[in-house]
């Protein structure tokens, strides 16, 4: 490992205001890659524009070569992106940081262990193989009580990698200074999902079966590939959204109301959630679908079919929208069934979760032989919204029903979700961090579909990037 760093002394420069506060270093391994300059450093920007008390010393590892006036400048432009002040900006780069080399080596985990100084984090902004094999070079001996290890989803490639995984982690560290990193966690609006369910008398006492007929959680994106092809053409939209996002976001819309909202009650009933969470049907091939898109056009812009992008293996088969229908085997959601899905390159995006409620038992004769609307309760996750679909009397007849929609804007977190997340790892505050047995629960939930579909057992459907999906899928799940 070779430091670009020209003086020693950089790294431990603190203003005497910053004595007042402990500092924490934070070491990025992979410090030089998109994930760092596009959501992990200006999320920083944002959390240190929030609360400027925090006292951070950057440390970036990297196999690219930077220089330390080019470090800088990352450090520098990333965090004004977030909105962080210029003085704090400066206290910050003053300090940081960058050095090359491979941590998978014997001399680039000595070195990690080196930059242990006090309260540390250890992220790994690296490909999910990576981040397992560098783990498995510090797992010689545990590491100090006062380190956070920081990890990217997903979390392993299977049930099996995602256990080896953990046993790696648990061979080094406590449970506790494990922080599994789903910025959606961090996502205001999805975090308004707890206020919303267990603060409001009028949605609590109806959140059952008797009163919901179905649920969908959906995160249909118009972004195509976007250059993502070295991650996503191994992924997929099954592993990148529904194995990890999706399922997290549908143990809060499910999971038991918590005592308090703390890391372990929180993590608890996520975990005693997504246990009882299973296929709609034994068969994978009847409660799963996916599909890729062709060629096609998105606001004026001309995309190119999935097996055409930079970087694609056609042979590899990559979903780039799925579909999947579990269900819950509990008292409260028995027999309601629940779509988790996401895709790329549609044309209409959706980022939401919609609660359908079921007709009233009963309807008034007056109102004649009008069929019922269902109510429904849709929360979009970006932009932040409310609607509230509620079924009234009819402007042009007083007894014939239609639809009103109650909507109201959710205000914008001035923290972006990777700020909120970090400040759950420096606080060493684990509430919003992917627990290991909810790691291994969501593989199983899904693993018998990513075996049925790697065996062929479900067919490839298509849709033209631009449109809202397959044209026969409306018919199906």
């Amino acid at each position: 490992m070779q430091s670009n760093d020209s003086s020693a002394s950089q790294a431990t420069a603190t203003s005497s205001s910053e004595t007042e506060h402990e500092t924490t270093t934070l070491v990025i391994l992979g410090a030089s890659g998109d994930l760092t300059s596009r959501l992990l450093l200006p999320g920083l920007g944002t959390l240190l524009k929030a609360e400027p008390e925090r006292r951070i010393r950057l440390v970036g590892a990297g196999r690219e070569e930077l220089s330390h006036d080019d470090w800088q400048q990352l450090v520098r432009r990333t965090l004004s992106v977030g909105g962080c002040t210029d003085e704090r900006i400066e206290q910050i780069v003053e300090a940081a940081r960058y050095t090359q080399g491979d941590i998978l080596g014997e001399e680039g985990s000595s070195w990690l262990r080196d930059q242990i100084e006090g309260r540390t984090v250890i992220y790994f902004a690296l490909p999910p193989a990576i981040t397992l094999k560098a783990c498995e070079a510090l797992a010689d001996r545990p590491l100090p009580a006062n380190v956070t290890l920081a990890l990217e989803k997903p979390f392993g490639a299977d049930l099996e990698s995602a256990r080896h995984l953990n046993r790696v982690l648990a061979s080094m560290a406590r449970e506790e200074q494990i922080f599994r990193v789903d910025h959606f966690l961090g996502r205001g609006t999805v975090l308004n999902l707890l206020g919303l369910r267990f603060a409001n008398r009028i949605f609590e006492p109806v959140w059952n079966t008797d009163n919901i007929e179905s649920i969908e959680v959906v995160f249909d994106e118009d972004l195509a590939l976007e250059g993502r092809a070295a991650y996503y053409d191994n992924a997929g939209a099954m592993v990148d959204m529904l194995q990890s996002h999706l399922l997290l976001v549908l143990a809060m819309v499910a999971m038991e109301q918590p005592a308090k909202l703390d890391a372990v009650d929180f993590r608890d009933l996520q975990a005693h959630l997504l246990r009882s969470t299973h296929l709609w049907s034994a068969d994978a091939t009847e409660s799963s679908r996916r599909a890729r898109y062709t060629a096609g056009e998105i606001d004026g812009r001309a995309v190119p079919s999935y097996v055409d992008e930079e970087g694609v293996d056609p042979e590899r088969g990559t979903e780039t929208l799925a579909e999947v229908k579990v269900r819950i085997d509990n008292s409260r959601w028995a027999n309601v069934p629940i779509t988790l899905r996401s895709g790329k390159a549609i044309g209409e995006p959706k980022y939401r979760v919609v609660v359908h409620f079921k007709r009233v038992a009963h309807l008034p004769e007056l109102f004649g032989d009008d069929v019922v609307p269902h109510n429904a309760l849709t929360l979009d996750i970006k932009p932040g919204r409310i609607e509230m679909l509620v079924t009234t009397n009819g402007a042009g007849h007083r007894f014939q029903l239609e639809h009103t929609v109650l909507e109201a804007d959710l205000p914008d977190s001035p923290v972006r979700p990777y700020g909120e997340i970090l400040a759950g790892i420096l606080d060493e505050n684990p509430l919003l961090g992917v627990r290991s047995d909810v790691a291994e629960e969501c593989w199983r939930i899904v693993t018998p579909v990513v075996e049925a579909w790697r065996a062929g057992e479900v067919p490839m459907d298509e849709y033209p990037a631009g449109s809202t999906g397959p044209e026969h899928w409306e018919q199906l799940l």
